[in-house]
Formats: structure tokens, C-alpha cells, sequence
């Protein structure tokens, strides 16, 4: 991590403690009176790890913005929904809003495919690549809190990980010069009817490295790539003590109230949405269905509009860490496509930025846009393949003044 960020954030997570201390003790006195006084007197309930306690996190009220103002955002969402999507086989839903208001939202189709069920705002999608963006933000939780530093080898908490000067950051970044575990797990030989987990795809790396193809020293050039994330999930395990589907639903899901959002595990699998080929046929989940921190994270329009407000407050993490989140990290190759901490990035010549994460996952197609100088977020999310839900981007003009040329990613 570069020292000024580093001492930077140190700085302020001091700061932004010692505030919130002052806050909790003065102006929520109350809420901690009556907190205690309706606590349970049942004696199991004092052995209850730390980790087990979580605390709500309320946002502020949304920003007032003018009727005349979310009519014209409202038609201009519309025209867009209506030119692209309405007409396609899309199956999902699009939310976008401005400084916490919802001045468009739009559902179509059924869920599953083909019944009576329509799909609505509680229904959750595999949001894919767009999971990243949790799992980032879940280590550098852990970073803030001085639970590790960014510039901490892997192997600082691994020891047998022969993989010298793979860092955190560069994990976090796809600049560790790891292959692609969907790929090289296949090509070690790996048996199609048992799923692969985390710890087999850890297992594989350090231990069958000679016969791993395309691997490239490290922080030479980004390479976006699954493994990276998929080895951060078992980073929070190790340093949090307890699972990654607890860690997230702990320090995000639970307390920012995103009921409608999970880790999908085999416990959760009813819950799941079943997915679908551009025809309408069902994609069946396989091996590298078990896998998380790179993917597996399902959500709706309306609590990832909730992960939107809640990292934008600066409730959740100090400015600095954020600042550090959105900094771009891939600057070999010239162009408006970057790379931060978990979230892609486009720098325009204008100066202007776009904080964005899109995915893909079997018939799942997820974008997840925030353009942060104007507090806009734009969510489109379907289980049934649909690459127009990319095209989505093309509505940040209607905001503001962003591009000439449109370069869309997966």
C-alpha cells in the first residue's frame, strides 16, 4: 500500500473512533438505557462471543431533492428501461437513486421462470462478480480495525503459501499474477462430481504448483482474476475466527438491515433464485457452485441501494479507507479503465469517475454503478441472460457529463 495511505488511514481511524465514542456515549445515552434494560436476563445469553453481538446501523434520511428533478431522472431511466429491456426476455429489476431516493424501479418477469410468482422487490438475485465488492470491503474492515495491513504478505497468515510477495493489496487489486482457479482446478485433473471449496482451491496452489500454468510475478500487471478472491474469503475466516457467510452477514447484511440478502451456502440453497440460458432453460448449479468470496453473494436493487448509502455515509468506514478503496491501482496500460480495491473504475479525460462493479454468473447478469460526485446509484440485476442489463451504463449521461466514447466490462 502506498505509505501516505497507509499512515493516512491509521490517522484517522484514531480520529473517527474517538468521535464515534464521544457520539454513542452522548447523544445515544438513551438508546444504550433502554438497550440494557430490555436485555434478556437469561444466563446463556452472557456467553455470547463479541462476534455474535451486532449493532444496527441507521443511515441518515435521504436528501431532498425537488419533484421536478425526479420526474426528469425518472423519464430518462424509463426511456432507457424502456428501449432496451422492456421488449427483451429480461427477468429481474432495476432500481436507480439519486441521494437515497428511488426515482426509478422497475420489475419484470417470474420467479421461477414460467410460474405465477412475479418477481418484486424482495426477490434475490446471484449477483455474482458484484460480491467482490463485499468481500473487499469485508478485509478492509479487517485493515481498519488494525487486524492486518495491506501491505502484509498472504503468507503472513498462511505459512505454507509458497507464493513470495502476493500481498493483500495485491489480492485485492488482481495484481498477484495468479491463474484463474476455474480454469487450472479443471486442468489438475479435479473430479466434476465432488464442488470444489476454498481450502481446495488454496490446497491446489500450494501444492501442486509445479503443474500450475500461467502463473506471473506478482504486482507486474492486473489480471483480473477469481482465485484472488477467493483466497481473501479464507483471509476474514482466518482473522475473524468464524465463517465468511458470518462475517458478512454480520458486519454488513444484519446491520444494515439487508434482509433480503445472503451467502449462498448449502443450507441457504432454497432460497436461492434458479438461473437460466438466454432461452429460458435452467442453468443447474455445479462444482464450482461452492466457492465464495469471489461470487456466491445474493441480493436485490433495494439493499444493494442500502450497501450504496451505507458506504457513502461513512458509517460503515472512515474516509480514508474509502479513499483508498477507489484509488486506481492498474496504471500500466493507458485508457479510462482501472482497478481499486474491489471495485472497477473508469477515469474519464473530464476528470469525472465511475465506481462500478459488474458480474456474471451462469445466467445471472448483475451491474452495480455509483457515481459518487452526484450520489446516483444504478442497479440492474437478472437471473434469466441478458447482456443489455450492461448496456445500462450508457444512462450515466443523463446525470452528468461523463463520456464520448462508451467502454463497456463484464
Amino acid at each position: 500500500m502506498i505509505p501516505f495511505l497507509r499512515s493516512l488511514i491509521s490517522s484517522t481511524t484514531l480520529t473517527v473512533l474517538n468521535f464515534r465514542y464521544i457520539f454513542l456515549n452522548g447523544v445515544c445515552l438513551v438508546f444504550a438505557l433502554n438497550f440494557t434494560a430490555c436485555q434478556s436476563t437469561d444466563p446463556a445469553d452472557s456467553n455470547k462471543t463479541k462476534s455474535e453481538v451486532v449493532n444496527s446501523i441507521k443511515l441518515p434520511a435521504p436528501a431532498v431533492i425537488s419533484d421536478a428533478e425526479k420526474t426528469k431522472l425518472h423519464n430518462a431511466c424509463e426511456l432507457w428501461y424502456d428501449t432496451v429491456l422492456k421488449h427483451t426476455s429480461f427477468n429481474g429489476g432495476m432500481l436507480v437513486a439519486k441521494a437515497g431516493n428511488i426515482v426509478f424501479e422497475q420489475y419484470n418477469g417470474t420467479n421461477p421462470l414460467g410460474s405465477k410468482d412475479s418477481i418484486n422487490d424482495q426477490t434475490a438475485f446471484h449477483i455474482a462478480s458484484v460480491s467482490k465488492t463485499f468481500t473487499a470491503m469485508a478485509v478492509l474492515k479487517l485493515v481498519e480495525t488494525g487486524k492486518l495491513h495491506l501491505e502484509d504478505e498472504f503468507s503472513k497468515y498462511f505459512p505454507t503459501f509458497n507464493y513470495p510477495g502476493i500481498t493483500i493489496q495485491s489480492l485485492l487489486s488482481h495484481r498477484s499474477g495468479l491463474p484463474n482457479y476455474l480454469y487450472f482446478m479443471e486442468d489438475l485433473g479435479w473430479n466434476d462430481t465432488i464442488n470444489i471449496k476454498n481450502e481446495n482451491v488454496f490446497d491446489y496452489l500450494v501444492n501442486r504448483k509445479a503443474e500450475i500454468k500461467n502463473i506471473a510475478p506478482p504486482n507486474t500487471r492486473f489480471n483480473y482474476c477469481n482465485t484472488n478472491y477467493s483466497l481473501l474469503a479464507l483471509l476474514i475466516e482466518k482473522i475473524s475466527g468464524i465463517s465468511y457467510p458470518q462475517y458478512i452477514q454480520q458486519t454488513f447484511f444484519t446491520p444494515l438491515n439487508m434482509t433480503n440478502s445472503f451467502v449462498f451456502t448449502p443450507a441457504e440453497s432454497k432460497r436461492a433464485s434458479p438461473n437460466y440460458d438466454w432461452r429460458g432453460q435452467v442453468i443447474a448449479n455445479n462444482y464450482l457452485d461452492y466457492v465464495y468470496g469471489d461470487k456466491n453473494i445474493y441480493s436485490t436493487p433495494r439493499d444493494l441501494l442500502i450497501w450504496h448509502r451505507a458506504l457513502s455515509s461513512n458509517l460503515l468506514f472512515n474516509a480514508a479507507t474509502l479513499e483508498a478503496a477507489y484509488q486506481p491501482y492498474s496504471n500500466e496500460r493507458p485508457g479510462i479503465k482501472n482497478y481499486g480495491l474491489g471495485w472497477r473504475m473508469n477515469i474519464y479525460p473530464n476528470g469525472k469517475k465511475v465506481i462500478f462493479h459488474n458480474g456474471w454468473w451462469h445466467g445471472n447478469n448483475a451491474s452495480f454503478i455509483r457515481l459518487l460526485d452526484e450520489d446516483i446509484t444504478i442497479i440492474v440485476l437478472g437471473n434469466r441472460y441478458n447482456r443489455g442489463i450492461y448496456k445500462v451504463y450508457k444512462l450515466i449521461n443523463s446525470f452528468s457529463n461523463y463520456f464520448e466514447i462508451l467502454e463497456v466490462e463484464e
